[in-house]
């Protein structure tokens, strides 16, 4: 056989199961909006045959994920779901918790405020409120963003303890992303002890140019700081100067989120 034939095959075993894929996440979705669903409905919904349909759902079922609503051939989401959604309940606590602070702050700060978890080496963006000045703001929720480069991360990493956060440092290395970025583990370390000090941390042009930001910790019910509160702005007028003198409203605003976590320091 052909080293093409062997690479076709292959390839079409990878788009077959990419299509399943595609497919079961399909069934999971309109059984979330329906509620219930029968075979026919389902195959109908995703254009498939009715015995593909039933496959699927078998599928979804042995892994918990789909079960049989009673005995009248009807679909319905399993407790598996809760298992999986479970991974991530915290993080979407926080941004439920944080909406209403980070639309106040927005408004109060008149700059861009986000919400930013650590995932491995990354600070991830969970959710965004645009300041009244800021018209064309980057969406930034969804991105991995450089822990040692934004004011969340550093946040993040001045909080951990001193051992997991050297560990995490020499994972993701302290790459030269922006202009101003700090690359000495030496004077990354001063930054986050000051960070520390203050209790909020700041960049300036360190991610990319023409942008600053400040971030402070939002901590649970056991202090432990879980994310990081963040305003950013254009440097013309997010200035350094600025930026420190609207610190105290960020600090208050993670410090109200804290609250509504359950932490009562």
């Amino acid at each position: 056989m052909s080293n093409y034939s062997t690479d076709t095959e292959t390839s079409s075993t990878q788009s077959g199961g990419v299509q399943s894929v595609d497919r079961a996440i399909s069934v999971l979705e309109i059984l979330a909006q329906r509620g219930e669903a029968g075979v026919s409905e389902v195959a109908a919904e995703i254009d498939v045959h009715k015995s593909t349909a039933f496959r699927l759902l078998g599928a979804l079922e042995a892994r918990g994920l789909v079960e049989q609503a009673g005995e009248r051939g009807k679909y319905r989401l399993g407790f598996g779901i809760v298992r999986l959604a479970g991974a991530v309940t915290g993080r979407l606590d926080i941004t439920q918790q944080g909406r209403p602070v980070c639309e106040r702050l927005a408004e109060e700060i008149g700059e861009t405020v986000n919400i930013a978890v650590m995932q491995e080496h990354y600070a991830i963006n969970l959710y965004q409120v645009r300041g009244p000045a800021a018209v064309a703001a980057h969406n930034w929720v969804g991105e991995l963003t450089p822990l040692h480069a934004t004011s969340s991360g550093k946040v993040l990493l001045a909080h951990l303890p001193a051992k997991e956060r050297a560990a995490v440092l020499a994972k993701s290395g302290l790459e030269k992303v922006g202009p101003h970025t700090i690359t000495a583990k030496t004077k990354l370390e001063k930054n986050l002890a000051e960070a520390r000090e203050r209790g909020y941390a700041w960049t300036l042009e360190e991610l990319e140019i023409g942008l600053h930001a400040m971030a402070a910790p939002i901590r649970d019910r056991d202090g432990v700081v879980i994310a990081a509160l963040s305003a950013s702005g254009p440097s013309y007028r997010f200035t350094e100067e600025r930026l420190h003198e609207l610190s105290p409203i960020l600090l208050k605003g993670a410090e109200e989120i804290s609250h509504r976590m359950g932490f009562l320091g």
